[in-house]
């Protein structure tokens, strides 16, 4: 199995990105806190993988060819879910699902009297899919001080109402990646995770003529469609937005560094490659680089693809592309949008589908 893994980073010059419902060691009591982690060597902000997943979905959508095939949310009092039908829907696919709906009278009432709910497939039992596209917690790569930010509500007559909210200076590292042998394979074993479609999904699939393996008890999309959803995605990531407190902080939450390559097994090897310096900068571990490389030399299906924006820690950006080239390791680099663009187009290159396989 072969899997896209790497690790990106955001540039966090003044933001907020992800907030807590209430600040920790609050001054004030309308105070928004950011979201950090405390350890003994100072506060470190984070963005929360599930935050992560919500920007690119919601860029996604942006996509033309992503959004036609966006899957529907129903809900039921206190339950939400998809459509949970991956065969039709991309996000249901790479981003899995969870789908146990209520057997309740009322529940059944609500679900007959909603007209949105034409076109939804029948479900017969509970269903679940595992995410192929896995994420990190995003962290800052070094401890920094938190900024508090009087403001004032004052467009009224009378006294102004103040307000305060916390901000940060930081880059953000995560891990992310993406399993494609699961990508547009669904499964119908009997465990947790792997129940991806009941009876009504299976003959659907059928219906469809997609690849049965009878054996492993799974379903596959022609390896085209599959590639075509992948480079989706990793499009996705090339035209990220997102984030809390856009409005007065405006921050470009499109990776500043991406660094990933196609690798056998779900291990990420390119983990330590960037830290922090003693100053709490960026910057590349290049023992942690070279050793990275050597150990997983024989894991490593494609070239490295580096995404490095110039005018960001440019030295560091020159101290990664001389050792690459030291090393004699094919790689490109580029800007991280193009980066992902052309992996996109590898993945959907029939040279090599079998990344996919």
């Amino acid at each position: 199995m072969a899997f896209i893994a790497g690790i990106l980073m955001l540039d966090a010059p003044a933001s907020a990105l992800n907030n807590a419902n209430r600040a920790y060691d609050a001054d004030y009591d309308n105070e928004v806190g950011v979201k950090l982690i405390r350890t003994k060597d100072g506060a470190l902000p984070y963005v929360s993988a599930q935050s992560f997943r919500f920007w690119l979905r919601s860029s996604l959508e942006q996509q033309e060819d992503w959004a036609a095939h966006t899957a529907p949310v129903f809900r039921e009092n206190k339950v939400a879910y998809t459509d949970a039908n991956p065969l039709e829907y991309w996000d249901d696919d790479l981003f899995g699902y969870m789908r146990a709906e209520s057997k309740k009278t009322s529940a059944r009432e609500t679900k007959a009297g909603d007209a949105s709910r034409e076109g939804e497939t029948e479900t017969k039992t509970s269903i679940t899919r595992t995410s192929p596209f896995r994420m990190s917690t995003l962290v800052s790569i070094a401890p920094v001080s938190i900024v508090k930010d009087f403001g004032t509500m004052s467009r009224h007559e009378g006294d102004p109402v103040p307000h305060v909210h916390q901000f940060y200076r930081a880059t953000l590292k995560g891990l992310f990646s993406l399993d494609l042998n699961r990508a547009g394979t669904f499964s119908y074993r009997d465990q947790s995770g792997s129940r991806n479609l009941d009876e009504v999904r299976i003959q659907a699939a059928k219906d469809k003529g997609l690849e049965h393996d009878e054996a492993n008890k799974e379903f596959r999309l022609p390896i085209e469609e599959r590639a075509k959803r992948i480079a989706a995605l990793l499009k996705g990531l090339a035209h990220l937005e997102g984030g809390a407190k856009q409005a007065i902080h405006y921050t470009d939450v499109t990776p500043a560094v991406l660094i990933a390559a196609v690798f056998k097994g779900g291990n990420n090897p390119l983990h330590y490659v960037v830290g922090a310096d003693e100053k709490g900068r960026p910057k590349v571990h290049v023992e942690a680089l070279k050793e990275a490389l050597q150990v997983w030399r024989d894991s490593r299906l494609s070239d490295l693809y580096v995404g490095w924006v110039q005018g960001f820690h440019d030295e560091q950006r020159a101290r990664l592309k001389a050792t690459l080239e030291e090393l004699g390791v094919s790689f490109r680099l580029d800007h991280p949008r193009a980066v992902l663009t052309q992996l996109a187009n590898d993945v959907q290159n029939p040279a090599n589908h079998h990344w996919l396989e």
